[in-house]
């Protein structure tokens, strides 16, 4: 991440770009949108292909360089011309250096006849960071995954079957860093039989390398005046797959129905990736409406917490900010959410050294160090220290998002059931006593601590973290907090009146009554945060008695990384890979004995603003065979056998 940067363009006297890094036009002068549907549409016989699709089915786009997002836009408003209407268009695409939203938009501008498109594109193009970025479209019918940095970095991390190429970007003589056998092999490994590839080039040793690698290439017309360019179909081998028990489970054939258990954060995300899928899906909660556990706080804070040395946690941290962020703006600014940003003060010479080593690791889009009086310039009062601001971010009313993610018409919402999963013959069933309330062939238990009721989930080293928030009335001074404070606690700008002020961290108690104790505790913090604002707030004078809060039960798990995925059953796994337990190295050819149908969503702890709402996508490309919207690394890191083959091979019980 340290050599991250966007594009630096020069803009011709016709108002189109060029690279300054690699003196290349992003797009033919005569006419880009011409080019792309002659190169890489009509090249990848992308017009019969969309109206062929049956309904429900979907298409994968692969594409090196983004650029402008000219190919995407004309390969979206093709596909919406001719596909089914519940077909859905996945689009990957690998941009090293991404355009910033200003030159996007003045890029985008060249095409008016494409605003239907390139309107939507720049409403999502924010908070567009190094890694794997998610963006929706269409009520979620169209899916663009941005992998942000060096093409032979990024493609190796991806889990993908991509149906045609886009093999774009500058021109070999002007790239020659990308046009490689290491790529034409990524090419091939992320290829599905028969994939299609078409590129603008012609080059000989392009052609020779991508014959190599498995694909039947031929020169064909070129664009314009390009006399030839290269067009050609997969015909190589299979690529291995992953390990067994990190293997995709048998794809989902059958009645597209799922049941959903738990009304947070996790399982209205869960509910919403799936219903924009066509799914059908009843969510059940076992209180009287959604978000009354954990994710029902007033305001909860998009915290950041990073990692210099690219951690699975913080990469997962950056792509699931990125997501969430996007989403937020679905909703009511000022009222629900406000990205006022977040500032995490370096409160002692421990944190001042970690971030400095994160300011050195990240682009300063996301994250700037700000001297003290730099900091209480933003936040609006006196300050401690000066500290990392993360400008994007802000505070979010839980509960509001979960009602955005639940509302859809495939979603069945049932309150009051405190239900029991059994499996049988027709799929999984909840049961409330002897009463089944619904079935389905798949189930997603998004319960947090509670998912070890279930039987199979048992083994899973959860633990929950009691943590209690304050809610602190506002006065004139104190409404002068113009942004998100942290230190070891948090306090929020007022929303409606009030300021929200955490959190505590009770390892051991199972009390979710507020105590004054812990009340008194997070005024501690506050004063850790701001000795002002606890003035500004008359905190000599509050009642601390009739003080206001909220605990809630945290869960997470022994590496701080959330479980999301497929879950085995317990005994047979540890049967079928005995061996590891003798040599890790082994990979038997044993497939995984899955619980079949059966996902997990849990164990988000404090990140859950974060880590949830992505989170549903993920379970979503696990179910529906689509490209995973993380790299397969974190992906697996997230992975709920993740335990199950750690007591294999280390021996451990948990």
């Amino acid at each position: 991440m340290p050599d991250f940067q966007h594009a630096q363009l020069d803009w011709d006297d016709n108002g189109q770009p060029s690279s300054r890094a690699y003196g290349d036009v992003y797009f033919s002068r005569a006419s880009g949108v011409d080019e792309t549907q002659h190169v890489f549409l009509d090249g990848n016989r992308l017009a019969q292909r969309f109206a062929a699709l049956p309904a429900g089915a979907q298409l994968c786009i692969g594409e090196t360089g983004f650029g402008t997002g000219l190919n995407f836009l004309c390969a979206w408003r093709e596909f919406e011309a001719l596909a089914p209407a519940d077909a859905r268009l996945h689009f990957v695409s690998v941009e090293k250096f991404p355009l910033r939203r200003d030159d996007l938009h003045r890029a985008l501008a060249l095409w008016g006849d494409l605003r239907p498109w390139s309107e939507p594109l720049l409403a999502q193009y924010q908070a567009i960071h190094p890694g794997f970025q998610r963006l929706l479209f269409a009520g979620g019918r169209i899916v663009l995954t941005l992998l942000v940095g060096d093409v032979l970095d990024m493609l190796p991390q991806l889990d993908a079957s991509i149906d045609a190429w886009f093999l774009d970007g500058f021109s070999p003589a002007k790239n020659p860093e990308m046009w490689t056998a290491d790529l034409f092999a990524q090419l091939a490994r992320l290829s599905a039989p028969g994939a299609t590839l078409a590129t603008f080039t012609s080059a000989g040793f392009v052609r020779r390398g991508l014959i190599e690698a498995g694909f039947a290439m031929q020169r064909v017309k070129g664009f314009g005046q390009k006399r030839e360019m290269l067009s050609g179909a997969f015909q190589g081998p299979p690529q291995t797959a992953a390990k067994p028990w990190y293997a995709r489970p048998p794809a989902h054939t059958g009645e597209r129905r799922a049941l959903v258990i738990g009304g947070g954060l996790a399982g209205c995300a869960s509910a919403a990736s799936l219903a924009a899928r066509g799914w059908r899906v009843t969510l059940i909660e076992r209180h009287a409406g959604l978000a009354e556990e954990a994710s029902g706080n007033p305001q909860g804070v998009l915290y950041l917490k990073l990692s210099a040395h690219g951690t699975a946690l913080s990469r997962l941290v950056v792509s699931g900010f990125g997501y969430t962020r996007r989403l937020l703006e679905r909703l009511q600014r000022g009222q629900e959410w406000d990205a006022c940003g977040v500032l995490q003060l370096a409160f002692d010479e421990a944190e001042d050294k970690r971030q400095a080593q994160l300011a050195a690791a990240f682009p300063a889009d996301l994250l700037q160090p700000l001297s003290r009086e730099q900091a209480e310039a933003v936040a609006g009062i006196e300050l401690p220290a000066g500290g990392l601001f993360f400008a994007e971010a802000g505070w979010v009313h839980p509960p509001a998002l979960c009602r955005c993610l639940a509302t859809h018409p495939n979603i069945e919402l049932i309150f009051r059931q405190d239900v029991q999963l059994q499996r049988d013959a027709e799929g999984w069933s909840a049961y409330c006593g002897d009463q089944r309330l619904a079935q389905a062939p798949v189930a997603i238990l998004a319960t947090a601590a509670k998912v070890r009721a279930f039987p199979g989930a048992a083994g899973l080293p959860l633990k929950r973290i009691r943590g209690q928030i304050t809610r602190l009335p506002a006065t004139a001074e104190s409404a002068a907090l113009a942004t998100v404070v942290c230190a070891e606690g948090y306090v929020a700008p007022p929303r409606n009146g009030e300021h929200t002020l955490g959190a505590s961290f009770d390892f051991h108690s199972d009390d979710l009554q507020p105590t004054l104790a812990e009340h008194l505790g997070n005024l501690d913090l506050l004063r850790e945060i701001s000795p002002d604002l606890l003035v500004r707030l008359h905190a000599d004078s509050l009642d601390t008695a009739s003080l206001a809060g909220r605990a809630a039960f945290r869960c997470t798990t022994p590496d701080y990384l959330p479980l999301i995925g497929p879950l085995a059953e317990r005994e047979a796994f540890a049967s079928a890979y005995a061996v590891l337990a003798k040599d890790a190295r082994q990979v038997p050819e044993i497939p995984c004995p899955w619980l079949d149908g059966l996902y997990l969503n849990s164990a988000h702890g404090s990140r859950g603003l974060i880590s949830a709402p992505l989170s549903g996508e993920l379970l979503a490309a696990w179910l529906d065979n689509e490209p995973l919207p993380l790299p397969r690394e974190v992906a697996e890191a997230c992975h709920p056998n993740r335990f199950f083959l750690r007591e294999r091979v280390r021996g451990q019980k948990h």
